[in-house]
């Protein structure tokens, strides 16, 4: 079956993630996770993608970005991802890909399933130094991060929202929600209601799967 061509929306947060290949380190320690927030500061800029939260873990890239031109999204990761396996394989005296294939995305519905997204990429075992979580709980500010809409939402003050989003990542993701976000980052589906998944569909690329089975045949009219 011909691979579906990736389903990106302008001015739409989408869910990114890309994986290390076959269990390989992607950020070894602190100098590594420094040096990867450089290149994507150089390429949110150069790419004009906004930045809503990101998790760095040991064999797992996560971000929650916005970008202004469908193109965009895949042009960041292509040139971060570039620069930084070269950058990567000379420190560690290492050769060849770093990342397992394509990275994976979908875009996201505003609201409730952003916050969703922003606690699955913050809620990990990246949560910490290593994830925007301490920007959006008030531990430091992060220049890079756009806080989306729906956080702003949590509170009349920075307090509000910063206590908020504590108890939000405390509490974790359901499960049942993490499973229809990971399914669609999997196949590349927007995640959010069947109303924003039919209405992110393009030609030839459909918002979401299509149900499993036959189509039920209409009873003929009765002459």
């Amino acid at each position: 079956m011909a691979r579906l061509p990736r389903l990106v929306l302008a001015g739409h947060p989408h869910l990114v993630q890309q994986r290390a290949l076959d269990g390989r380190t992607a950020f070894a320690d602190d100098t590594d996770r420094a040096h990867f927030m450089g290149i994507l500061r150089e390429g949110l800029a150069m790419e004009q993608v906004q930045l809503h939260a990101y998790g760095l873990q040991a064999g797992d890239l996560r971000l929650l970005v916005t970008p202004a031109v469908p193109q965009a999204l895949a042009r960041l990761m292509q040139a971060i991802g570039r620069r930084y396996v070269a950058a990567c394989n000379r420190r560690h005296g290492r050769r060849g890909t770093l990342w397992d294939g394509r990275f994976r995305a979908c875009p996201v519905e505003p609201g409730e399933f952003v916050l969703a997204a922003m606690a699955w990429v913050e809620g990990s075992e990246a949560a910490g130094k290593a994830s925007s979580a301490t920007h959006h709980v008030g531990a430091r500010r992060d220049t890079l991060i756009t806080d989306p809409q729906a956080y702003w939402g949590l509170g009349n003050t920075p307090f509000e929202r910063e206590a908020a989003w504590r108890r939000r990542l405390e509490a974790g993701v359901d499960e049942r929600l993490a499973e229809r976000l990971e399914r669609a980052l999997r196949g590349g589906w927007a995640f959010g209601s069947p109303a924003f998944a039919a209405s992110a569909a393009r030609p030839g690329r459909p918002g979401a799967p299509r149900p499993r089975g036959r189509p039920r045949r209409r009873a003929s009219a009765v002459s």
